[in-house]
């Protein structure tokens, strides 16, 4: 008994050190580093229409508000700040940025964009006469997320009115931003009804990351996530769904990797893989959405992470 008390305790331990204390620590003085804006799916969290004890918590004072998946890209090095997706957040998303992390003259220096689901580009309208209204924002995307922008409205205003400006992707080739960082944009299998899915791989001199909030199922893709995981530092990958028959509707028409599905995946892997695993992109229904449920708590105790609003990561 004593051993297994003894094995708990390392892993938490280990955990704990992979986690927040030495995040906190060694991020705080890092001049290039990834930081959670967001970790909900496209409606955020409390959901709308959500009767259930979930949403109803945060409307009790019991559980807090969650922001729409987003990442901010932060290179004090270079006085660059950079934001990947545009959600209906995207207020409050950039206010922290420049709070809490690189204030300039610049709202942002660029946004990148994976694909045109509603919480992923919705927020680009906010950079438009209605609200912002500033001229030549830098907006990275792919070919088809471009055309679907330009040429329908409302997008197509911000692009007319040059409130935005693209900056062109194409898969597997390499955006360098600084001295420090460069930027990969890469396809995943998805519903894409407007646009292509990219998902990106993020390089500093030190650290790289993997980001895709979004994917149809892990066997679909023509890579294997489990070694793309092994190549990286993190990997911030898509926990939209915990398991089957979470949602009172077919789940294969909103497909994406259940979490126990990807856990299923790594169980044979080392400690250290399954410590680069940081979920994200929650759905108001997930259990593991919050902190303290048994759901997440029981994977934390196997390895596994969760993107939590605040974090930081070295780059």
């Amino acid at each position: 008994m004593k051993k297994l008390c003894y094995l708990a305790v390392f892993i938490i331990s280990v955990i704990g050190c992979t986690t927040n204390d030495v995040a906190i620590n060694k991020t705080n003085q890092a001049k290039q580093y990834i930081t959670i804006l967001g970790t909900a799916q496209d409606g955020g969290f409390p959901h709308i229409g959500c009767q259930k004890k979930c949403c109803d918590d945060f409307y009790k004072g019991i559980l807090p508000k969650q922001q729409v998946v987003s990442l901010g890209l932060v290179d004090k090095e270079s006085q660059q700040k950079f934001l990947f997706e545009a959600t209906p957040d995207i207020s409050t998303q950039l206010a922290d940025l420049e709070k809490n992390h690189l204030k300039t003259n610049t709202i942002i220096d660029g946004v990148f964009m994976t694909h045109a689901h509603m919480g992923h580009y919705a927020g680009l309208l906010y950079f438009g006469k209605e609200a912002l209204g500033k001229k030549d924002i830098p907006v990275y995307a792919m070919p088809k997320m471009k055309e679907f922008l330009s040429n329908n409205g409302p997008w197509s205003q911000l692009v007319t009115t040059q409130n935005i400006v693209f900056l062109d992707l194409q898969k597997d080739s390499i955006v360098p931003l600084s001295n420090a960082l460069k930027v990969t944009p890469f396809l995943v299998p998805h519903r894409d009804e407007f646009s292509e899915t990219v998902g990106y791989k993020i390089e500093g001199n030190t650290n790289s990351a993997l980001f895709i909030p979004d994917i149809n199922k892990w066997s679909l893709w023509e890579k294997n996530i489990v070694e793309e995981v092994k190549k990286v530092d993190y990997a911030f990958i898509d926990a939209t769904f915990f398991k089957e028959g979470e949602i009172n509707r077919p789940m294969s028409e909103v497909p994406h990797p259940f979490i126990e599905e990807t856990v299923a995946l790594f169980e044979n892997e080392s400690l250290a893989t399954k410590n680069k695993v940081i979920f994200i992109h929650f759905n108001h229904t997930n259990p593991a959405l919050q902190s303290n449920s048994k759901e997440r708590n029981d994977l934390e105790l196997l390895g596994f992470r969760f993107a939590t609003e605040g974090q930081r990561f070295k780059l």
